[in-house]
């Protein structure tokens, strides 16, 4: 695969421009504020599960909380619009549906991200909970796609094993890659490592790539 520009695109050669019927999403800018906004959802979300406040207490909370709902209800935008997903410098891109990871290696040989759970990912007995991990494997293989300069795809199957218990507020290694290239199937695999190298979970799936016009 080569990485050299075209002079009459200025798109890396070879780059593959089939998008389906997906829309084209720009990065977004949205200013500091956005990011201040995200870790303090984050945290919210965290307390939302573990915390044990009195009534009144609750009762202040729900009402700040639909006093943001007010001031934020206004501006709802289209997908694509919002800054959500289109920020990749924040964890998650700036998406709050993303467990808050970072993108370490991005290449044709694969994609890394570093990614920590919390409290709020917690299925029992302060593991995270096992439907957390096929989105984060999921992600991991849309983002492969892209790296490897396939055609936009969407997920055909994907399993998941689970080998050991993933801990919280731990700092924890995903890597993907491409097993097998057939048409228009791109057949991935991941692994999830904690920081001593221990396998916690691996997965494989099928991605296809969309036809013109495909949602």
């Amino acid at each position: 695969m080569t990485h050299g520009a075209s002079e009459a695109t200025g798109k890396p050669e070879g780059f593959i421009d089939q998008h389906g019927g997906f829309p084209r999403f720009e990065v977004a800018d949205p200013g500091p504020g956005f990011g201040r906004f995200l870790e303090g959802m984050r945290r919210l979300q965290d307390l939302a599960v573990s915390a044990n406040p009195d009534s009144d207490t609750w009762d202040d909370a729900a009402d700040r909380v639909e006093e943001l709902v007010k001031l934020l209800g206004p501006f709802q935008a289209a997908e694509g619009v919002g800054p959500a997903i289109r920020v990749p410098s924040l964890p998650g891109a700036g998406s709050l549906l993303m467990p808050p990871w970072t993108v370490t290696k991005f290449s044709p040989e694969g994609v890394e991200m570093e990614v920590e759970f919390s409290r709020y990912h917690v299925g029992g007995n302060y593991a995270v909970h096992g439907g957390v991990l096929p989105l984060l494997f999921d992600q991991a293989f849309g983002m492969l796609i892209h790296a490897v300069n396939r055609p936009m795809s969407r997920t055909a199957y994907l399993h998941v094993d689970y080998r050991k218990v993933t801990p919280i507020d731990t700092v924890l290694t995903a890597k993907a890659h491409v097993t097998e290239v057939d048409g228009r199937k791109t057949f991935v695999a991941a692994e999830l490592f904690d920081p001593e190298g221990n396998l916690l979970a691996e997965a494989n799936g099928l991605m296809v790539s969309l036809l013109p016009g495909q949602p």
